[in-house]
C-alpha cells in the first residue's frame, strides 16, 4: 500500500457512491452544542468519555479499509519511519493534482474588495449595528477574555475568567476568543477605531506569550488532553471547532491589521496540529482520522486553505485536504440530496472549505459540491428569512411545517450560508445568490441584536406562530456570562457588514457590482472615484425602494469604467425608474444588472427606483394540506404579525394582496398616545390586558407590555367638527376600540368592524388634578363620568389595577382620590411606535398589525400563517398559492 493509493482512495471517497447516514455524529444528541452545554453543566453527566469506536461512522467498503492497515503496514510498504509531507503533496500530484493546482478559476470572477475602503452611514439600519457590535467589542476585557489560555499556559491569571461557555470548566473554553481576533479585525478595517486597535493587539501579544510558553507551537484554552480523546474516538467537545476559530482569528489579524507576529502563531499552530493528523495515520491508519472528523472540527479545511494562499507551503494545502469530511462532501459530489439527520453548522463550515479549495486550486468539482448544497439547503431546508436548521439539525427535505416552533434558525448557520452564497455569487454572477444574501443578512443577521443593546443577541431565531426571540430556550444571552457559538459568530457579522455590498471585476475596463443598496461610500482604487450610496430609509405608505449612487474623482488618476446595479428579482419594471444625471436609463427585467460605463466625472449621479411589492411565500413543505401556510415579505424584508392567537387570514373574494393586506399610513404614527400615572411611587400605564383594560407598571421598551400600552387616537367623523372627541384602538389590534359597558364597571376592547357604538366615544379633557399637561377621559354619553385608574389611595385599595368608568358621588368619594385617579400623563407617540414598515393585516376574528422581524426585541410574533379565501384555504393541487388568487413567490 502507497501514500499514492491512500490519496487516490480518498478521491474514490469524494466520487464514490456513498451513505450519509453513516457519515454524521453519533450519538447525534451530542452533536448539539445545547445539548453539550447541558450536560457540561450538570453535576452527573449522562454521557461518559467512553471509546465511540461502536459506532461506525464512514460510508467506506470494509474491505477497503481494512486493506489500509496499521502503521507497521504503512511503514513496511512505503518504506519510510517519518510520515513525509511533501510525498505526499507529490502522489497528490500524481493523480492529477498537477493540472488542478495550476487550473485558474475564471477571469469572470468577481473580487473582494477591501473593508478598509468601505464605510457604512452612521445614521443607517446597518451603520447602527455595527456601531452597537463596536461598543460591544470595546466592553469585552482583555484579561478576561485570555484568561484561560495564560492559565493554560502556566502563566499568571489576573483578573475573573467570563462565564456562560468561555467558562474554565468548559470544555469549548477558547473559541469566543478566536471569534473576537476575527472580528475585532474586520471591525477596525470597517471603521479604524484606534482603542479597538490596541485591545486586539493586547489580545495577540497574550496570545503570543502562551504559546512562546508552552514551546511547541500549541495555543489554547484546554489541554493537548482534548484531543488524545479526539483521536481516540472518546467523547469531547469538538476542540479543533475551538482551534479552527483561533486560527482564523489569528489569520484574520494577519490579513486585515497586517500583524506579522500573528502569522508566525497561526503557522505554528499549523505545524503542531499537521503533526497531530500524521501521527494518527501513522499509528493507526487514515480510517481513525475520517472516523475522528465525525466530531465537530468547524472549518479547519476552510482557514488551512486560507494559509496555504499566503504561505504557498504544500503542507498545509495537504493537511487542509486531509479536513475535507470526505463521507460527506462526497454525498454533495454526487448530487445525493441526505441532508436529514445532520448537524447543520458541523457541515456548512465544511462546504465553505471546499469551496475555498476550488478558491485555491480551480478544481470545479469543489464549485459543483458549493453549488449543489446551496440548491439543496435553499429549496427544501430554509425558512422564509433564509436561515435553516431545527435544533441545530436538517430535519426532513419539504416537511418544515412540522418544524415550527422556538428552536429553529441557528444563527450560526447563517453566517455560514451566507459565506456560501457570497462565493457561488462571486463565481457566477447569479441573482439567485444575490437574492438570498440580501434576504437572509435583513431577516436572519439583522434579527439577532436587541436593539442597541451592546452584546445582547440570540442563539435561535424561532419561526413558531405567537413566539418570541425572548421566550425561545436560550433567549437573549447577556453580554459576560453566555458566550455561545452564536456569540461568536454574531460579533463578526456585525463587524462585517460592509463587504459584501461592492464586489470588483478586474478588467482592463474596471467594473463595480453594487449588490446590496446600503448607505455607504467605497473608495474604487482601480477606476480611480468615490462613490457615495445613499439609499432612504423604507416605509409602507411609499412602497419604493429609492437609492442614489453620486460619484467623485480624481481626474489624474480616473479612467472607462462600468457601474452594474442590481435589479433584484422581488421587484417589477412597473413604476421602477433609473437615472445618469435625470436622463433615463433603459432598465433590464428583474433578476438583471443594469451596466453603465463611462468616464465618470465628479457629481456624476446614478439614481434607482425599485417597487416594494408585497408578495406571499410558501412554507417548504410539499404536503398538500399544508399549501395554505404561506410566509408574508415586502420586497426583501420578512414581515411578522403581532399576535399570538389568530394565524388566520381572511382574503375574501379579492384576487389582489393589497386588498386584505394595507399599509399603516405615516399620520398613524401622531397619533400614539400612552396614558400614565404615578401610584405608589411608582409609573403606572393604562394597558390591554386580554380584552380588559388595566394599570400595570411601566414596561420596558420593546415587549409585549409595551405594545399594550400604546394606543392610538382615533377622530370619529362623525365628531369631527367636535375634535375633542375619540376613541382608542389598541396598538396591535387595528380595527378595535375601548369601549365601556356602564358606571361602575370595568373598560373592554370590542371590535369597530361596524359603525362604532356611543360607547367607544370620549371627550379629552384638562385634568380633573388640575396638574398641568394632565389629561382626564369624559365618557361622551355618560357626562360626569370620567375612565378612572387606581391613582388615589382609594382606588388603589378598592378595585386593584382595573380601569373602570367613574361617575362621581360626594357621599360616596374621596374627591381629591377621584380626580388623581382620572388624570392621567399623556405620553405622544406612545411606548411603542410604528416601523416605518408597517401593515394591517385582516385575520379571520380581528386584524393584526405586521412589522419586519428584524425590528422586533421581545414582542409575540407569528411569521407563518393560513391563508384562506372565502374560509377555504388558498392550495392548489400541488399544495402550493396559485397565481391566480394571490401574488406568490414560492421560488
Amino acid at each position: 500500500m502507497t501514500l499514492q493509493l491512500i490519496c487516490c482512495f480518498l478521491v474514490f471517497l469524494l466520487y464514490g457512491n456513498v451513505s450519509g447516514k453513516e457519515c454524521t455524529n453519533i450519538p447525534n444528541e451530542l452533536s448539539s452544542h445545547t445539548v453539550r452545554a447541558q450536560l457540561m453543566s450538570t453535576e452527573k453527566q449522562s454521557w461518559n468519555p467512553h471509546p465511540l469506536s461502536d459506532y461506525h461512522l464512514n460510508p467506506t467498503d470494509e474491505s477497503a479499509w481494512m486493506e489500509l492497515g496499521r502503521r507497521e503496514a504503512l511503514n513496511k510498504e512505503v518504506g519510510i519511519e517519518e510520515f513525509d509531507w511533501l510525498m505526499l503533496y507529490r502522489s497528490m500530484k500524481g493523480f492529477g493534482g498537477v493540472e488542478v493546482i495550476t487550473r485558474q478559476r475564471g477571469e469572470d470572477s468577481l473580487s473582494e474588495v477591501s473593508l478598509h475602503d468601505v464605510r457604512l452611514d452612521p445614521d443607517s439600519m446597518y451603520g447602527r449595528a455595527q456601531q452597537t457590535n463596536l461598543e460591544y467589542l470595546l466592553l469585552l476585557d482583555v484579561d478576561r477574555l485570555v484568561w484561560s489560555f495564560r492559565k493554560q499556559a502556566g502563566l499568571s491569571v489576573p483578573g475573573e475568567p467570563y462565564g456562560g461557555w468561555e467558562r474554565p470548566d468548559v470544555e469549548l473554553r477558547g473559541h469566543f476568543v478566536g471569534h473576537y481576533m476575527s472580528a475585532s479585525g474586520q471591525m477596525w478595517a470597517s471603521t479604524h477605531n484606534g482603542t479597538l486597535y490596541e485591545k486586539m493587539s493586547s489580545v495577540i501579544d497574550q496570545l503570543y506569550e502562551c504559546q512562546k510558553k508552552t514551546g511547541t507551537g500549541y495555543l489554547s484554552a484546554f489541554p493537548p488532553e482534548f484531543f488524545d480523546r479526539f483521536e481516540a474516538i472518546k467523547s469531547v467537545w469538538a476542540p479543533y471547532y475551538t482551534i479552527h476559530k483561533i486560527m482564523a482569528g489569528l489569520l484574520d489579524q494577519h490579513i486585515l491589521a497586517g500583524s506579522v507576529k500573528a502569522l508566525q502563531m497561526v503557522v505554528w499552530m499549523a505545524d503542531y496540529f499537521g503533526n497531530r493528523v500524521k501521527n494518527v495515520i501513522q499509528n493507526y491508519s487514515i480510517e481513525r482520522h475520517w472516523s475522528s472528523l465525525n466530531e465537530e472540527t468547524g472549518g479547519m479545511n476552510d482557514v488551512l486553505y486560507r494559509l496555504y494562499s499566503v504561505t504557498k507551503d504544500p503542507k498545509h494545502l495537504v493537511l487542509a485536504h486531509l479536513f475535507d469530511k470526505p463521507c460527506f462532501l462526497g454525498l454533495l459530489a454526487v448530487q445525493a440530496d441526505s441532508l436529514s439527520g445532520f448537524h447543520s453548522n458541523t457541515h456548512i463550515p465544511v462546504v465553505v472549505g471546499a469551496q475555498m479549495r476550488y478558491e485555491i486550486t480551480g478544481d470545479p468539482l469543489y464549485k459543483d459540491i458549493g453549488a449543489f448544497f446551496m440548491d439543496v439547503v435553499n429549496s427544501s431546508h430554509s425558512y422564509a428569512t433564509g436561515g435553516t436548521s431545527v435544533s441545530e439539525f436538517w430535519s426532513d427535505p419539504k416537511r418544515l411545517a412540522d418544524s415550527l416552533g422556538t428552536e429553529n434558525e441557528e444563527s450560526c448557520t447563517t453566517y455560514n450560508m451566507l459565506k456560501v452564497s457570497r462565493n457561488l455569487f462571486r463565481w457566477t454572477k447569479e441573482m439567485a445568490y444575490a437574492d438570498y444574501y440580501e434576504r437572509a443578512i435583513l431577516n436572519g443577521v439583522l434579527s439577532i441584536q436587541r436593539g442597541k443593546e451592546p452584546g445582547v443577541m440570540i442563539y435561535m431565531l424561532p419561526m413558531g406562530r405567537g413566539h418570541s426571540k425572548a421566550r425561545s430556550y436560550h433567549g437573549w444571552g447577556t453580554k459576560f456570562d453566555s458566550f455561545w457559538c452564536c456569540y461568536g459568530t454574531g460579533i463578526e457579522s456585525f463587524s462585517k457588514l460592509g463587504d459584501s455590498i461592492y464586489f470588483e471585476e478586474k478588467r482592463t475596463t474596471p467594473s463595480l457590482y453594487v449588490l446590496q443598496y446600503v448607505s455607504s461610500s467605497f473608495i474604487w482604487r482601480s477606476a480611480g472615484i468615490e462613490l457615495k450610496q445613499k439609499t432612504k430609509p423604507v416605509n409602507s405608505f411609499d412602497p419604493y425602494l429609492h437609492v442614489s449612487i453620486t460619484i467623485s474623482t480624481n481626474e489624474s488618476s480616473s479612467q472607462i469604467s462600468t457601474l452594474n446595479l442590481r435589479i433584484p428579482s422581488w421587484t417589477s419594471l412597473d413604476g421602477a425608474k433609473a437615472t445618469l444625471n435625470d436622463n433615463i436609463l433603459q432598465l433590464p427585467s428583474p433578476g438583471n444588472f443594469i451596466s453603465v460605463t463611462r468616464n465618470w466625472m465628479s457629481n456624476d449621479i446614478v439614481t434607482v427606483t425599485l417597487p416594494l411589492r408585497l408578495r406571499m411565500e410558501s412554507i417548504q413543505d410539499d404536503r398538500p394540506e399544508y399549501g395554505s401556510i404561506q410566509a408574508i415579505l415586502f420586497g426583501p424584508y420578512l414581515l411578522a404579525g403581532l399576535t399570538t392567537g389568530d394565524w388566520d387570514i381572511n382574503t375574501g373574494n379579492s384576487s389582489s394582496i393589497s386588498d386584505w393586506i394595507t399599509a399603516v399610513p405615516a399620520s398613524y404614527s401622531g397619533q400614539l398616545i400612552s396614558l400614565t400615572q404615578e401610584i405608589n411611587g411608582k409609573t403606572h400605564v393604562f394597558s390591554n390586558s386580554n380584552g380588559s383594560l388595566t394599570m400595570e407598571e411601566l414596561p420596558i421598551e420593546g415587549t409585549n407590555a409595551a405594545i399594550h400600552g400604546t394606543f392610538r387616537f382615533v377622530f370619529p367623523e362623525k365628531a369631527a367638527a367636535v375634535q375633542s372627541y375619540v376613541m382608542l384602538e389598541p396598538f396591535d389590534l387595528p380595527g378595535m376600540v375601548v369601549v365601556h359597558r356602564g358606571p361602575n364597571n370595568g373598560l373592554a376592547v370590542s371590535s369597530s368592524s361596524t359603525a362604532p357604538g356611543a360607547d367607544a366615544m370620549f371627550n379629552i379633557v384638562q385634568g380633573l388634578d388640575g396638574e398641568h399637561e394632565m389629561v382626564s377621559l369624559e365618557s361622551s354619553t355618560q357626562r360626569g363620568c370620567f375612565v378612572c385608574g387606581i391613582g388615589g389611595s382609594y382606588f388603589s385599595a378598592a378595585r386593584n389595577k382595573t380601569v373602570q368608568l367613574i361617575c362621581p358621588s360626594d357621599s360616596e368619594l374621596d374627591m381629591m382620590s377621584f380626580r388623581r385617579a382620572v388624570s392621567f400623563t399623556p405620553v405622544a407617540r406612545g411606548l411603542r411606535q410604528y416601523h416605518p414598515i408597517s401593515f394591517v393585516a385582516k385575520g379571520v376574528s380581528q386584524n393584526f398589525l405586521l412589522e419586519p422581524l428584524l425590528s422586533l426585541r421581545d414582542e409575540t410574533y407569528t411569521v407563518y400563517f393560513d391563508i384562506h379565501q372565502q374560509g377555504n384555504p388558498v392550495i392548489d393541487n400541488f399544495g402550493r398559492a396559485t397565481s391566480t388568487q394571490i401574488e406568490s413567490d414560492t421560488s
